[in-house]
């Protein structure tokens, strides 16, 4: 299925060292050429990609975000005001990649601002609350600006985060597998920033993603804990036949 067809649319300087050599009473100062050594310069990213966060208000976009960068997680985390972003760099398939992640605000009055990070971004990821159903109903909103912005090149990711609140859920598994199979590309995870389960798994496997659009990257396998980031889906029997492109994480 066409995507058209659905709504969805992170110098080096030396280090000194004051070692001296003691001589009688006095002590002298090495030569500089022997107390100085120099690190080796950072090696160059190989790739910078940007990957942008939607998602409603209050689905855990930024806790997402930190988890993964900081390996932090706040219950007093405050809404987003327009955008924020994160640096981290990764290895993968042997190169080195610096991720720049923006967080998006989710409130409607920012769209006309976060709309200019969609056009750039290699990577979205679409992110809804499985304890709050209005968040889920809001997913095919959020994937008209992916299809007004985005280029058609992104990969798509659509996450259900807090799954701590497993108790709470409105939300099925089963519904987020079946909204991401009627879009073309698009994977499904469930995840939980609080309990850091699926959060680094769902960025590299969405970079792993990217770097399978670039012909000059190794074509070498992830581990098995991030290519079996989720089983295969169930899919409901009203649904049509899976598609051969469909994925799931």
């Amino acid at each position: 299925m066409d995507r058209a067809a659905v709504p969805r649319r992170s110098g080096g300087g030396g280090l000194t060292s004051n070692s001296r050599s003691v001589s009688g009473s006095g002590g002298a100062s090495a030569s500089p050429a022997n107390s100085r050594r120099r690190r080796q310069p950072p090696r160059p990213a190989d790739y910078k990609l940007q990957v942008i966060i939607i998602g409603s208000r209050g689905v855990g976009k930024t806790s997402l975000m930190e988890r993964f960068t900081d390996d932090t997680f706040s219950e007093a985390c405050k809404s987003t005001v327009g955008v924020d972003f994160k640096i981290k760099t990764i290895e993968l398939r042997g190169k080195k990649i610096r991720l720049q992640i923006w967080d998006t605000a989710g409130q409607e009055r920012f769209n006309s601002i976060t709309s200019a990070y969609y056009r750039s971004a290699k990577g979205i990821v679409l992110v809804y609350d499985i304890t709050k159903k209005e968040t889920f109903e809001d997913v095919p909103k959020w994937m008209k600006m992916i299809d007004k912005y985005a280029s058609e090149d992104a990969e798509l990711l659509l996450v259900g985060n807090k799954l701590d609140c497993e108790v709470e859920r409105t939300i099925t598994r089963q519904q987020g597998e079946r909204f991401a199979l009627q879009i073309t590309g698009m994977r499904f995870c469930e995840a939980s920033a609080k309990d850091n389960y699926n959060v680094s798994e769902i960025f590299m496997k969405l970079v792993d993603d990217i770097l399978n659009k670039m012909p000059e990257v190794p074509k070498c396998e992830l581990s098995n804990s991030i290519l079996s980031l989720q089983p295969e889906p169930e899919i409901p029997p009203e649904l049509p036949p899976v598609r051969p492109n469909v994925r799931c994480c």
